[in-house]
């Protein structure tokens, strides 16, 4: 018989707790020393023993407190003993360091990013800054949250005057093009910021600290938890053409930048190349 799903906010508080456990555990792994482990789609795509002992680590707590559950994680997608998404109504979406590069050099931006889907749909998530102790939450209709302050995005109608911020993928080609996309982009906004880890960059535009935010290539565990973050702080979240957000792009903009940022990126192919 399928587990019932509980409500979001005990799937959130849930979230809360596993995150925590895990930037603790990849706070204490990166202080005592990390090396590469393997790399993935190129070489400069790395993978840390810290990435694989902490995305164990959530997946173990998730079992304890859930385990009819399925999950999806970066390192071992479902294939990690929980049940196939299509048998549970509930499954978990794990990046258990968002911003690896980052977290290899030492630079403090890379997040454990966890979100729970219900039925297909995002709910409830939170991404938290390894380095900072930085904390975002969200549930879906219940708004986004930093620190008890409720999240609202930036209200900068101007493309013309918007900080945005981007990523690169790992294969040359695909930064090839990505660059070309850019170097057409940034005469038509203030500037530019790449920071290295899409779920911060969702949270720091669903804050304002940030105007918007567009990058090609993410997969659910990049998005998952910061879409919902950025949502629930006012953003329109979407692809081109009216899809989905999805890996040929996730744009997070507020409404009045988003049709503007989505033209301008659909004039350059923002979503073609490799």
């Amino acid at each position: 018989m399928q587990r019932s799903a509980p409500p979001q906010q005990e799937l959130l508080e849930i979230a809360v707790d596993v995150a925590r456990d895990a930037a603790a555990t990849a706070h204490r792994m990166r202080a005592e020393g990390v090396s590469v482990a393997a790399t993935k789609s190129t070489v400069t795509d790395v993978v840390t023993a810290a990435d694989r002992a902490v995305e164990r680590q959530v997946v173990d707590a998730l079992r304890r407190v859930r385990p009819d559950d399925a999950v999806l994680g970066e390192e071992y997608g479902a294939g990690d003993g929980t049940p196939a998404a299509g048998a549970a109504r509930v499954r978990w979406i794990v990046d258990p360091i968002d911003g690896t590069v980052n977290y290899l050099y030492g630079l403090p931006y890379c997040a454990v990013s966890l979100a729970a889907e219900v039925d297909g749909a995002v709910v409830a998530g939170v991404v938290r800054n390894v380095a900072t102790g930085e904390e975002w939450t969200a549930t879906a209709g219940g708004g986004a949250y930093r620190g008890g302050r409720r999240l609202r995005c930036s209200g900068e109608t101007d493309l013309g005057q918007a900080l945005v911020a981007t990523g690169f993928g790992y294969d040359a080609g695909r930064r090839a093009h990505q660059a070309r996309v850019l170097a057409e982009l940034i005469p038509h906004v203030r500037d530019i910021r790449r920071q290295g880890a899409a779920a911060l960059d969702l949270c720091l535009v669903a804050e304002g600290r940030l105007d918007a935010y567009y990058e090609k290539g993410l997969a659910a565990w990049d998005q998952a938890a910061g879409a919902l973050v950025a949502t629930e702080a006012g953003l329109r979240v979407g692809g081109l053409g009216g899809r989905a957000a999805g890996p040929d792009l996730v744009i997070a903009a507020p409404p009045a930048l988003f049709g503007p940022l989505h033209d301008r990126l659909a004039a350059l192919d923002a979503s073609g190349g490799p």
